[in-house]
């Protein structure tokens, strides 16, 4: 019975359409019944199947009431893809959205590479700055083909920040002329990789040690950390003791001298450019040597840490390169040699 008044609801409905829609509604069920026809199973519909029924449901309105083969929704996803597909052809000879330019591209990408913790929004005020005008949507495509960082500064700007309250110590034997045996004791910034105190001794005591650190930070200028070895010299309160002057004391794990690799890179270079030419003779004599080598290593030795610039910073820009003689003063008797331009 339901069936009957369904015919009969559809035969009225018919007879009051207009004659476009009867005609498009016939073009919708003629199209189903030959997809149909042509695979009984499982309809396989093809790239014109799907421009006809995306050209329907443009002109219209009520194609989902004659559409039973596929879902209205998939009629749907194929306009839009219809319309992608039309719009990437339209700018395939450049009339499409114009691109920025590629150092702006360029500029995008660097900075997002030296500040990942910077979101689109900061990233288009920087550009504005500059008086590029790009929206925040440009700067996260091209935020995506650039280099995904975590939100984190790099280790590089860690240990730069934190550099100037870091000092290293630590100690190195010297035979003397006679075969005794002295012992070089020296506190190194870890910031401009100054050499802020060095002595000699022939009996390292925890009194002794301590009393270097006094030295070495006379007007309360004491790093907040300092890395060192474990070297019974230090004494076991020796970290207590500097707790109470605000420094904290680490200790480099056993055997593993990359722990403190600046410290023993200053051995090193103390050893290579200074204490391997010549012989020792006693203590005041290394004393001495130290003392007007570690002058000319603070003062004037470029530093491939510092981009083979000195402790001091850069040199001076005051005397023009094509004025003043350039005069060079020996360092410990001619071993090294310090240069620098007169004024004309």
């Amino acid at each position: 019975m339901f069936g009957y008044l369904q015919l009969g609801w559809s035969l009225l409905h018919s007879a009051l359409s207009s004659r476009q829609r009867l005609m498009l509604e016939n073009i919708a069920l003629r199209h189903q019944l030959a997809v149909l026809t042509r695979n009984p199973k499982r309809p396989k519909l093809k790239q014109t199947d799907r421009v006809l029924w995306s050209w329907l449901s443009r002109f219209w309105s009520q194609w989902r009431n004659s559409l039973y083969i596929v879902q209205p929704e998939t009629v749907i996803r194929w306009q839009r893809s219809g319309w992608r597909k039309y719009w990437r052809w339209k700018s395939r000879d450049g009339r499409g959205r114009s691109r920025i330019p590629q150092d702006v591209q360029d500029l995008i990408r660097r900075m997002v590479k030296e500040n990942p913790r910077w979101g689109n929004m900061r990233i288009k005020g920087e550009l504005q700055k500059l008086g590029f005008r790009v929206s925040h949507q440009t700067v996260r495509r091209y935020r995506r083909k650039g280099n995904h960082k975590p939100p984190s500064q790099s280790w590089r700007t860690l240990l730069r920040n934190h550099a100037p309250s870091i000092w290293a110590a630590d100690f190195f034997t010297v035979q003397t002329l006679t075969f005794k045996t002295l012992y070089v004791f020296f506190f190194i910034s870890h910031h401009r990789r100054e050499i802020v105190h060095i002595n000699v001794t022939a009996h390292p005591t925890m009194e002794w040690v301590w009393r270097q650190l006094i030295e070495a930070t006379p007007w309360g200028e004491q790093p907040s950390y300092l890395i060192r070895d474990r070297d019974d010299s230090y004494g076991g309160s020796f970290n207590l003791k500097a707790a109470k002057l605000g420094i904290k004391g680490i200790l480099t794990p056993i055997q593993a001298p990359k722990a403190n690799a600046i410290a023993e890179r200053v051995v090193g270079t103390l050893r290579r450019e200074c204490l391997y030419h010549m012989i020792v003779i006693n203590k005041a004599h290394l004393r001495r040597v130290l003392k007007e080598y570690v002058a000319h290593y603070n003062g004037s030795r470029p530093h491939r840490a510092l981009g083979l610039e000195t402790h001091t910073g850069p040199p001076s820009q005051d005397i023009p390169l094509e004025r003043g003689r350039i005069v060079s003063r020996p360092v410990l008797g001619g071993l090294h040699h310090e240069y620098s331009r007169e004024a004309a």
